[in-house]
Order: C-alpha cells, then sequence, then structure tokens
C-alpha cells in the first residue's frame, strides 16, 4: 500500500513497502530546479547537486564514497526543471546506515570554496561535452525557443558565465530559500523500518525552514522562433516542438497514444517511413515532455546532409495525414494495450516506483495506485485521442532547432 503522512518534524513522506524485498530505496526530493533560477544564476540547482558529494563535517568526498560503497549501496542524484533529486539504494539490514550518509550530504555539506572550484570545472566541461553531443544540445536550443520568457527556458547545467559566478554565499542563500520543508518530499519503496527511518528523518530535518517562496508562474508567449546553429557534424540535427499538456492534464494519455503511433518505437510512423521506406534519416522519434503547469511535443531526425527539405517535407506530411484520418478505435485499443504493458513492467523495478511515487507527491500533491493508472489509460477516449492528433498536426505550428555543417534556415524550410 502507498502511505503518506507527514512526521511531527514536519517534513513530508511517502511510503510503498514492500514486505518481501531484500532492498529499500529512498528518494530526498527537493522542489528546486532550472525554473526556480534567475540569468544571473542559472545552473546553480545542479551545482548544488553535485557538491553535496564534496564533504560534510564529519566526512569528506572520499568517506562518502567509502561509506556507500562498503555497505553495497549505490547513491546517486539528478537535477530536472522543477525538482532536485537524491537518492540511494540498499539491502534493509543496512539501508538506515545508507539513509544517514544521505541526510548528511543534505544537512551538513560545507560547500568548501577549493572543492567549489574544482567542480565548478567539471560541470564546465560537462556543459562543453554537451555542445559536442548535437542530440543532446538541440533539446536545450529547442526548449530555449519553445519556452522563451518564461522560466521553463533556462538550461539545467546553466551557462559559462553564471556558473562561474556561482559562491559558497550564493549556494547558502539559494538552499535557504528553497531547501524548505513545504518544497521537500521523501518517497521510500521496499523493505525498511519505518520507526527507525522517521527518527532519521526528523533528527536530521527538522530544523531547516519551513516555507519556501511561490513558484514562478508560465505566462505562454505566441510566436514561432527558431534557433540555427553551425557545426562539423556529419549529419543535420532537426527538432520541432510545440507546447504540449502537463502532467495534471486529463490529456496527458491521449498524448501518450498519439505519441506511440508517430514516433515511439520503430514500428511507429516517423520510423517506418523516413527512415525505413525513404532513407533520410539514421534517427527519427517523437517525445512528449510533461511538467506542472507545462509540457513540450517535439520531433526529432538525425538526417543526412542535403536532404533536410527531403525529412521536413516527410515529417510534414505524416503530421497532416495523422491530424487528418486521425486515429481508429482498434489503433487505439492495441496502443492502450501497450502502454498498460510497459507501465506494469516498469512496476517491477523498485527504483522506478520510488521515483513515481516522490515526483507525483511533490509536484502534483498526489500519488496513483497502479490501478488509478491503468484505468486512467482504459478512459481515453477516441475523442480525445483524435483532438490530439489534429492539435500537433501543423507542422506551421512549431518552433524548431538546428544544428548543422551549414546554418539552416529552418524556419524557410518548413514554410
Amino acid at each position: 500500500m502507498i502511505e503518506y503522512k507527514v512526521t511531527d518534524g514536519g517534513i513530508a513522506l511517502v511510503t510503498e513497502k514492500i514486505a518481501d524485498a531484500q532492498s529499500a530505496c529512498i528518494g530526498i526530493w527537493v522542489g528546486a530546479g532550472s525554473c526556480c533560477e534567475t540569468p544571473e544564476n542559472y545552473g546553480i540547482s545542479h551545482v548544488i547537486e553535485h557538491m553535496f558529494f564534496k564533504g560534510t563535517k564529519t566526512r569528506d568526498t572520499l568517506k562518502i564514497a567509502r561509506d556507500t560503497d562498503d555497505i553495497g549501496a549505490s547513491i546517486n542524484a539528478f537535477t530536472g526543471k522543477q525538482a532536485t533529486c537524491y537518492h540511494i539504494k540498499a539491502l534493509t539490514e543496512v539501508f538506515p546506515q545508507a539513509c544517514d550518509v544521505l541526510f548528511d550530504m543534505l544537512v551538513n555539506s560545507l560547500f568548501d570554496p577549493k572543492e567549489l572550484r574544482k567542480e565548478k570545472g567539471v560541470i564546465l566541461e560537462e556543459l562543453h561535452m554537451t555542445e559536442d553531443t548535437p542530440d543532446d544540445w538541440i533539446m536545450d536550443l529547442l526548449t530555449e525557443r519553445v519556452y522563451y520568457g518564461t522560466p521553463m527556458q533556462s538550461p539545467v547545467l546553466g551557462t559559462i558565465k553564471a556558473i562561474r559566478n556561482v559562491t559558497r554565499e550564493s549556494i547558502r542563500e539559494y538552499i535557504d530559500r528553497w531547501y524548505a520543508k513545504d518544497n521537500i518530499v521523501i518517497s521510500v519503496v521496499g523493505n525498511f523500518d519505518e520507526k527507525t527511518l522517521v527518527k532519521q528523518i526528523d533528527g536530521y530535518l527538522s530544523g531547516i525552514g519551513g516555507k519556501s517562496p511561490e513558484k514562478p508562474g508560465f505566462a505562454p508567449q505566441k510566436g514561432r522562433r527558431f534557433s540555427n546553429r553551425s557545426r562539423d557534424v556529419a549529419q543535420s540535427h532537426i527538432a520541432l516542438g510545440m507546447r504540449s499538456v502537463s502532467l495534471e492534464s486529463e490529456d496527458y494519455y491521449a498524448q501518450s497514444i498519439v505519441n506511440d503511433v508517430l514516433g515511439g518505437s520503430m514500428s511507429s510512423r516517423l520510423f517506418q517511413n523516413i527512415r525505413e521506406r525513404q532513407g533520410l534519416a539514421y534517427t527519427v522519434y517523437s517525445f512528449p515532455l510533461s511538467y506542472k503547469g507545462a509540457g513540450m511535443f517535439y520531433i526529432y531526425a538525425a538526417v543526412s546532409l542535403g536532404r533536410e527539405k527531403n525529412a521536413l517535407d516527410a515529417i510534414a506530411a505524416e503530421l497532416e495525414d495523422l491530424g487528418r484520418k486521425g486515429l481508429t478505435e482498434e489503433e487505439i485499443s492495441i496502443v492502450k494495450q501497450r502502454l498498460k504493458s510497459g507501465f506494469i513492467f516498469s512496476q517491477e523495478k523498485m527504483e522506478t516506483r520510488m521515483f513515481a511515487l516522490g515526483k507525483n507527491r511533490l509536484l502534483l500533491g498526489r500519488n496513483y495506485t497502479p490501478e488509478e493508472t491503468m484505468a486512467e489509460i482504459s478512459a481515453v477516449t477516441p475523442q480525445q485521442v483524435n483532438d490530439f492528433c489534429r492539435r500537433i498536426s501543423d507542422i506551421r505550428g512549431y518552433c524548431g532547432a538546428s544544428i548543422s555543417k551549414e546554418r539552416l534556415d529552418l524556419k524557410s524550410l518548413i514554410g
């Protein structure tokens, strides 16, 4: 059973016990990501994520690693647009020791200036590496175009100038601002002793601030925007995107159904037509990204040089056909079954369940049982699906980004 409570120390805790498991995993979710940043501190959420691994009052960097490795635990973290998560997995018998490492990092990190200088250098290299990986970099370029003028436009990795300006003082100020009780959720899945866990949570976290600022809004920005970069690459990388449905939207699973048919697999229309039949692209797919209060539907293609117009025309034709004909009830029924199967398969992974518990509780203020999720997929109507087909069917409604040997004029190529 999924259970939710607020501890005596004021910390939100959502748990799912699995009695026959031999391990447990825990995630500390903080509602602070790149959306909480300003141009002056772009990337600070990600810098902080790194710095939590760089030493506390009782553990230096090496001791954090050894205390984790010696008990066979697996520890990591990630930063996103709207949240940062610190998580660890360990055998049940040593789970309290694993939690102790994680909580110590969150509360007692020193943010030593020498370690900060070194880590900023590492992050700058990570940023450069992303710019050397076109299929990663292009998503930052596209997101900035689709969400221009909103907090969603900022890249998670930040900018070179802003990262260089991060200081120990600015880190402390950001943590004091956003790492507050009302902005933290702890999610735990597996076999663990809840009394011991709650005692640890309140022992470490009860002293943190209680209130974070109101999150920035997402005012709509009209118009189409494009970003075209030139790089010495062997293929032209093209990404098209438009605003789409949020996590809480009633059309969330309608979007998933349409994406599956359009570009979500090797049997999808984009893959079969553009790669298999016409040979225009090595990679082509579509994908939805949903957040609280926002979403983006995008299409990506890695296209042979000189064949960009052909590929874009083929994508446009597939979108137009999708909007004009829609999907049949039989097609929708088949995809629903695929989505249900994928969801159930994902539930076999303890970490996936922990991530879902924490993310949904933090961003949506609730949790979904597997039965509720399956029921929501089943409840999607053909009308919802075909309305979404029409919503994404005109390529002239998309923003775009490209990375190619020669700078492309995507706006002209699309029309």
